[in-house]
């Protein structure tokens, strides 16, 4: 079992960036992959973006090139720094250990 808490969310503008953190109970380098996911609002959960302990990490076609997905397993910690943000990124994040174990969310807003 590993808790698993995000922070970071925020209200921004749209052009400009965030960073969000998750940080788990336990260590990470096991659970592969870790990653995001993101609900707007009367949508379903979509994947953004996945990390391996290994190195290889994936987007979802609509953020490739603007966020990049990060861990520290040595702090247990997986982070997603979002830049060039737009309205349509408007929504919950949740942070995923093994698609199994998730987070409480943290709500990201972008102005236009």
């Amino acid at each position: 079992q590993v808790q698993l808490v995000e922070s970071g969310g925020g209200l921004v503008q749209a052009g400009g960036s965030l960073r969000l953190s998750c940080a788990a109970s336990r260590s990470i380098f096991s659970l592969n992959p870790m990653g995001w996911y993101r609900q707007a609002p009367g949508k379903q959960r979509e994947l953004v973006a996945t990390s391996t302990s290994g190195g290889n990490t994936m987007y979802a076609d609509s953020v490739k090139g603007r966020f990049t997905i990060s861990r520290d397993n040595a702090k247990n910690m997986v982070y997603l720094q979002m830049n060039s943000l737009k309205p349509e990124d408007t929504a919950v994040y949740y942070c995923t250990a093994l698609y199994v174990h998730w987070g409480q969310g943290t709500q990201v807003t972008v102005s236009s």
